[in-house]
């Protein structure tokens, strides 16, 4: 318990997340333009998944006592999707939909 409370207390504050933009990408790090400038820093993505975010993204960026680190791109809003559902999609607008109900979309289409 005191762990965790020396951690949250000390390491992240509410002072030391700030929202930007994406400058560039690669290798997995980024640069942002936020408060200030960050240049390469590593960039926090669920395990199994791996990604480049183009220029312009919305992110957060986190300040703790291993240094800076960014969040990820700010997801857009999704009308097709409902709660539980999950899609992958790049830039280019190919996209891979899991619905609820078991069926895959691909481009838009059902799977076989």
């Amino acid at each position: 318990m005191w762990i965790n409370e020396y951690m949250t207390g000390r390491s992240f504050g509410a002072n030391t997340a700030f929202s930007g933009e994406i400058r560039a990408a690669n290798h997995g790090n980024v640069a942002v333009s936020a408060t200030r400038d960050y240049g390469a820093v590593p960039l926090i993505a669920p395990a199994g998944i791996a990604y480049v975010p183009t220029a312009g993204s919305p992110t957060m960026v986190v300040e703790g006592a291993g240094g800076a680190v960014c969040l990820g791109v700010i997801a857009p809003a999704q009308a097709q999707l409902e709660p539980g559902e999950l899609m992958l999609y790049s830039a280019g607008g190919a996209s891979i939909v899991l619905k609820n109900n078991g069926k895959v979309l691909i481009n838009g289409r059902e799977a076989s």
